[in-house]
């Protein structure tokens, strides 16, 4: 019977010890410093001719981090505790597809600079120079139903960003 309870025994604290060794799902992660409770996300900063992508950006990465975090988000990056600020770098699409001659599918390609700076430290939490981003749509085949599809692509892209950064943020990778 004793050989029966050290077995229980170590098979609780190799439980014990899986439950315990850090591992989590991507996405769920929180590496930022307790204090943190709110961040501002201002107007990013565009090197490209999309303003509508720069533009919706800020809103977009604002929404991820109330559906997905503990933080306040505010308007006022005098009024949070951290700033998360970017630019877009490049952005470029390309055709995926091509069907009967004409392009069927598209590949958008956004090329992101993000930080998190601790506003009452000045320490940088977090930084990707150079954070790539794809967004894939297609196009209509039938010219008769074809509807241009580019804005609502954008619309994705710009949720894409915000889940990529706000996961990156999060998890500091």
């Amino acid at each position: 019977m004793s050989g029966f309870l050290a077995k229980a025994a170590a098979g609780c604290l190799v439980v014990a010890a899986l439950c315990g060794c850090g591992y989590h799902t991507s996405g769920h992660a929180d590496l930022l410093p307790k204090r943190i409770k709110s961040i501002a996300v201002p107007a990013f900063g565009n090197n490209t001719m999309r303003y509508r992508l720069s533009g919706s950006l800020p809103q977009a990465i604002g929404r991820e981090f109330i559906g997905r975090t503990r933080y306040n988000v505010v308007a006022d990056p005098a009024e949070a505790d951290a700033v998360l600020n970017g630019a877009v770098l490049t952005y470029a699409y390309y055709t995926t597809t091509v069907q009967n001659g004409r392009a069927s599918g598209i590949e958008m390609v956004v090329n992101l600079q993000v930080s998190l700076t601790d506003r009452s430290t000045g320490k940088v939490l977090f930084s990707r120079p150079n954070m790539e981003v794809r967004e894939r749509y297609e196009i209509a085949a039938d010219q008769r139903a074809y509807f241009e599809e580019s804005d609502i692509a954008l619309e994705r892209l710009s949720r894409s960003v915000a889940r990529s950064v706000v996961s990156a943020v999060l998890e500091n990778f």
